[in-house]
C-alpha cells in the first residue's frame, strides 16, 4: 500500500527545470501576453516530474496556472511529437464538453522558445499512478474505474465529422497503417535485432481484422493519463493526446482491456479491492457503445507490438540524447520482453 502511495508522489508534482530543458522564459511571457486570453504575469516556469515524451511545464502566474507542452529539442523521428495535433484535438473535444484541459494557444514558431509548443489550462485534481488505487476506499475504486471506462466510450461515440475532426486522420485501414507506422518508427530507431519483432512485422499486416467503425482514438488511454476531480471519483481531464488520430475504436478498447493482463492489475485481488474484472470492464464500455468484445488475442498482440515500437523509439532517443527524462532508459529496456509477449498472443491468434 505504501509503495503505491509513494509511486503517486514520485511521479506527481514539479521540480526546477532541468538544464537541458531550459527555455527563454522572457520570450515565452511576451508571447503569452499577446496570445493567451486573460494572461497576466509575472511568470514562473517549473517542470513536471512525470512524462518522458513531450517535455511538460507548469507555468505559474498570480491569477492562474497553465501547462505548456513542447516538442523536444534536437533530432526527432518524422511525425513524432506533433504538438499541433494534440492542441487541435483537445480544442475540438473541449467544445463537446468532453473532459479535457482548456486549449489556450498554439505556437509553431521555433524562434520563440526553440520548438513548437501549446498552452492549456492547469487542471487541479488527482493523478493515480498505481491501478490498484491503494489510497482509495473500495466504493471509490469502482466508481473511478467506471468513470474511466465510460469516458472512453463517450469519446468513441463522438462523430469526427460533426466535431470538426473529419481530416484528423485517414478513416480506413487503421490497424494496417498503424502496424506500418510502428514498424517504420522501430526501423528508424533500431538498436538491436529482435527475432519476434521481425516475425510480427510480417504476420500482423496479413491478418488485420475488418474495421467496422471510425472514431477519434486516444492511443494511450490509461489511468495515469487522466486527472480525476479533487474529491469526486470522476474523470476531470484526459491528458496526453500525442498518439491520437482517427481510427478503429477497438484499438483503444482492447488497449484498455489489456491493462488487466499487465503488472498492477494482473495479480491483484480485484474482488477485495472492488475493481471491475476485465469482463465487467468490457461490459461497462459495451453498454454505452453497443459494441461487442472481439477475440482479444490479435488485438493484444498488436497493442504489445505497438508498445515495442514506441519503446524502441525511446531507446533511439536515449542513444541520440533527446529523451526527456531519466526513466526513458527503463522504458527502452522493455522492447525485447514486449516483442516476446506480443508474439505469444500472435501464436494464440494462429501465427506460426
Amino acid at each position: 500500500m505504501v509503495d503505491g502511495v509513494r509511486k503517486d508522489e514520485e511521479f506527481s508534482g514539479t521540480r526546477e527545470v532541468e538544464e537541458r530543458h531550459r527555455i527563454n522564459e522572457a520570450n515565452l511571457a511576451a508571447w503569452m501576453q499577446e496570445h493567451v486570453e486573460g494572461y497576466q504575469g509575472p511568470l514562473k516556469v517549473l517542470q513536471f516530474k512525470g512524462g518522458q515524451s513531450n517535455p511538460t511545464y507548469k507555468l505559474e502566474t498570480p491569477g492562474r496556472n497553465y501547462v505548456m507542452r513542447r516538442r523536444p529539442f534536437g533530432k526527432l523521428l518524422p511525425s513524432a511529437h506533433a504538438v499541433d495535433r494534440e492542441f487541435r484535438v483537445i480544442a475540438a473535444l473541449g467544445k463537446q464538453n468532453f473532459p479535457v484541459a482548456k486549449a489556450y494557444a498554439l505556437c509553431t514558431d521555433d524562434a520563440v522558445i526553440g520548438s513548437a509548443f501549446y498552452i492549456m489550462s492547469m487542471e487541479e485534481g488527482r493523478v493515480f499512478w498505481d491501478p490498484t488505487l491503494p489510497s482509495q476506499e473500495p466504493d471509490a475504486r469502482h466508481k473511478i474505474f467506471t468513470s474511466k471506462i465510460e469516458t472512453l466510450a463517450k469519446l468513441h461515440m463522438l462523430d469526427p465529422e460533426k466535431i470538426g475532426l473529419v481530416d484528423f486522420g485517414k478513416p480506413g485501414n487503421y490497424f494496417a497503417r498503424q502496424v506500418d507506422r510502428w514498424t517504420k518508427q522501430y526501423r528508424a530507431s533500431e538498436t538491436q535485432h529482435i527475432p519476434e519483432f521481425e516475425k510480427l512485422a510480417e504476420w500482423l499486416p496479413k491478418t488485420v481484422p475488418e474495421q467496422k467503425r471510425v472514431s477519434v482514438v486516444h492511443g494511450d488511454y490509461r489511468l495515469d493519463n487522466m486527472i480525476f476531480h479533487a474529491t469526486e471519483p470522476r474523470v476531470q481531464a484526459v491528458l496526453d493526446w500525442e498518439l491520437s488520430t482517427l481510427g478503429d475504436p477497438m484499438a483503444d478498447f482492447t488497449y484498455l482491456l489489456m491493462q488487466w493482463t499487465m503488472p498492477g492489475l494482473a495479480n491483484a485481488d480485484l474482488k477485495a479491492l472492488n475493481i471491475p474484472s476485465q469482463d465487467e470492464a468490457a461490459q461497462i464500455y459495451c453498454d454505452v457503445t453497443g459494441m461487442a468484445v472481439p477475440d482479444l488475442n490479435w488485438y493484444f498482440s498488436y497493442n504489445l507490438f505497438r508498445l515495442a515500437g514506441i519503446t524502441q523509439g525511446i531507446a533511439g532517443r536515449v542513444r541520440d540524447g533527446t529523451a526527456a527524462n531519466a526513466k526513458a532508459l527503463e522504458s527502452a529496456k522493455r522492447t525485447v520482453p514486449l516483442s516476446q509477449a506480443s508474439w505469444e498472443y500472435a501464436q494464440k491468434a494462429g501465427a506460426t
